[in-house]
């Protein structure tokens, strides 16, 4: 089997429900993942876009996530499950999608990962999360996601 990420609310390459956005709840939509690695230890997350018009803009940034987990619920804060890096605007938690113009394409890669802790603090920068899960990924699950705004 694939390590693989799913959401309820929209498939992979669908459209991402308004409710999950800035023209809506601004909350994360429910994601859940199968089959990660046996060596497991812990999951991050890092959603971006792409397409943003200064280059990829990073919606969310969480670490931490304990092995034992297997989805995110939908509308949750984030701060309970494992730890919260800074998105793009240098605040912590979830910011959902709201493209100044256009369809742009969000990613939500899942990063499976061979130790318990990053041992970063909240508040730790992407790059920082990133190079830590240079040392640590065993594998990595995508789920892309489209929004335009109405």
């Amino acid at each position: 089997m694939a390590f693989t990420i799913t959401s309820p609310a929209f498939a992979a390459g669908g459209d991402i429900p308004r409710t999950f956005t800035c023209d809506g709840d601004n909350t994360p939509p429910p994601l859940a993942w199968e089959d990660p690695p046996r060596d497991t230890r812990s999951f991050a997350l890092i959603m971006d876009d792409p397409d943003a018009p200064n280059g990829t803009f990073t919606h969310w940034v969480l670490f931490d996530i304990p092995a034992e987990r297997t989805e995110l619920a939908g509308g949750s804060r984030s701060d309970a499950v494992g730890m919260s890096g800074k998105n793009s605007r240098s605040e912590l938690g979830y910011m959902g999608p709201c493209p100044p113009s256009g369809t742009h394409r969000y990613y939500f890669r899942l990063f499976a990962i061979d130790t318990k802790t990053l041992d970063l603090a909240a508040g730790a920068t992407r790059k920082q999360v990133e190079d830590a899960l240079a040392r640590h990924t065993l594998q990595t699950a995508e789920l892309m996601g489209r929004y335009k705004k109405a």
